[in-house]
């Protein structure tokens, strides 16, 4: 199977807001007021967390399919802990990401215990956001003059 290519494309708005084009989709991120930014819209952490919710979504019932049982219900809860201290030159001790992420997935299904065990060592093994966030992902930041 061939390679998906994807892109985004930002236009600042101020020093913490950016609109973000995906496809068709305008997605606004900015910062809450404790953060300098006036609330518009989720943190760019945030929409990691909300991007692995969403994988973890489409290939969990992708999965359930495939292994033939069905979900009736999904909620998937995603949280974890990160220090704002190197974000704002303050400390560079702690990584600037998050120190680890947990996704909890409650599901309503007719699959048994040993099913969900499967389904959901499947799931973590084929999203792919759990491979981005877990693996190292080759990542170039270059800078051009706007012309």
């Amino acid at each position: 199977m061939p390679d998906a290519n994807f892109r985004v494309r930002a236009v600042s708005e101020s020093p913490t807001r950016v609109a973000v084009k995906a496809r068709n989709f305008t997605m606004i991120v900015d910062e809450p007021p404790n953060l300098g930014g006036d609330d518009k819209g989720a943190n760019p952490v945030e929409y990691v967390l909300a991007a692995l919710a969403g994988c973890l979504n489409v290939v969990g019932h992708l999965v359930a399919n495939e292994m033939g049982f069905q979900i009736d219900k999904l909620e998937i809860d995603v949280y974890g802990p990160l220090n704002p201290a190197r974000l704002f030159g303050k400390s560079y001790e702690d990584r600037a990401g998050y120190k680890e992420i947990t996704a909890e997935m409650k599901v309503d299904t007719n699959a048994d215990e040993e099913t969900l065990k499967r389904w959901v060592e499947a799931v973590e093994d084929r999203c792919p956001v759990t491979d981005n966030l877990g693996n190292s992902t080759p990542v170039r930041v270059v800078a051009q003059e706007l012309t």
